[in-house]
């Protein structure tokens, strides 16, 4: 009886080590680029919320330049691999629908998170903050920077970019407000969020107008860039830069005068949440129709929208008195 007893119990064991209850969640993290500070941070945040939720192992992946190409061969290869979500930033929100689609076809929980897919390529979009707030916020602190008169760019990513081009969307509409009527956009410039192209363009709003005060960069790439640019070209002081960034990649530039404010969410909350979000659809726990309520653990909870769309946080603000604090952490 005993010699039968511990048999069963060997065969229970050997079936719960195999067991692909026990396997973990395979949850893919697809960025726009490699080597990008603000992903880089995301994935810190990723790891957290793997470590947090237990069953969860987190692949970090992305192409070596922003393109939906490289994203859409990663994103095949994963289907390969059977992965249980992909949580993504797309470079191309058309583009990158179809290949979404055929993995949620196999199974496959697809979140995008930052830029956003065409809603049939994906179950929830988790954006970092209320796309109307990010523009009010970088024409507000353009205004702070130079006054209300002077001529303005902006230098963006790709010209695909879902959330950048939302972003300058919801800018211009705030611009076309009386408040900012001084204000003069002259140029929308793409950098393809790679630093050196971003550089350039800033070289070449500066040689194309004379007499401008500011550039906006929503892009953490993109603002790190034209700051550079500024302080090489020795003007420091007669053009400001302002937009989306690090505060490690930024604290130098605050303090050389090139910037006097810009805003930008914890992407290290920004990747926990995507990944405690994608959880719960691998688990069932929502659809991701309208109405859904979403934990994102330690940062709240968020209801979905028509649009399968929701709101992290709000933006905020970094400048001279706070950015070497937060230096020290992204």
């Amino acid at each position: 009886m005993k010699k039968q007893l511990k048999t069963l119990l060997a065969v229970a064991l050997s079936a719960a080590l195999v067991s692909p209850v026990l396997a973990a969640d395979k949850i893919a993290l697809v960025v726009k680029s490699l080597g990008n500070g603000f992903f880089d941070a995301a994935n810190q945040g990723a790891q957290e919320a793997a470590k947090e939720l237990k069953n969860v192992e987190v692949i970090y992946t992305g192409p070596a330049k922003a393109t939906a190409e490289g994203q859409i061969e990663i994103v095949n290869s994963l289907i390969a691999q059977k992965v249980q979500a992909i949580v993504i930033s797309a470079n191309d929100p058309d583009a990158l629908a179809p290949s979404l689609k055929r993995a949620m076809e196999r199974g496959i929980k697809v979140i995008s998170f930052d830029s956003g897919v065409r809603k049939d390529g994906r179950m929830m979009h988790l954006n970092p903050s209320s796309n109307p707030l990010i523009g009010k916020k970088l024409v507000t602190m353009t205004q702070e920077a130079i006054g209300n008169t002077g001529e303005i760019a902006i230098l963006s990513a790709t010209a695909q970019a879902t959330n950048q081009n939302i972003w300058i969307d919801e800018a211009k509409k705030v611009l076309a407000e009386p408040a900012y009527k001084g204000l003069k956009l002259v140029s929308v410039v793409y950098g393809d969020d790679q630093t050196d192209k971003s550089y350039r363009e800033a070289q070449g709003l500066f040689k194309s107008y004379p007499n401008l005060k500011a550039i906006i960069a929503p892009t953490t790439v993109g603002v790190a860039a034209a700051a550079k640019a500024v302080q090489d070209e020795k003007m420091v002081g007669k053009i400001f830069v302002t937009g989306l960034g690090l505060p490690s990649e930024m604290a130098g530039h605050v303090k050389s005068g090139a910037v006097k404010s810009f805003a930008i969410w914890n992407p290290i909350d920004l990747g926990y949440s995507s990944i405690i979000a994608a959880s719960q659809f691998i688990s069932g726990k929502v659809t991701g129709k309208a109405g859904d309520k979403v934990s994102l653990g330690r940062v709240g909870t968020v209801t979905l929208d028509a649009n399968g769309e929701a709101a992290m946080s709000d933006p905020f603000t970094y400048d001279a008195t706070n950015v070497e604090k937060f230096a020290k952490f992204f």
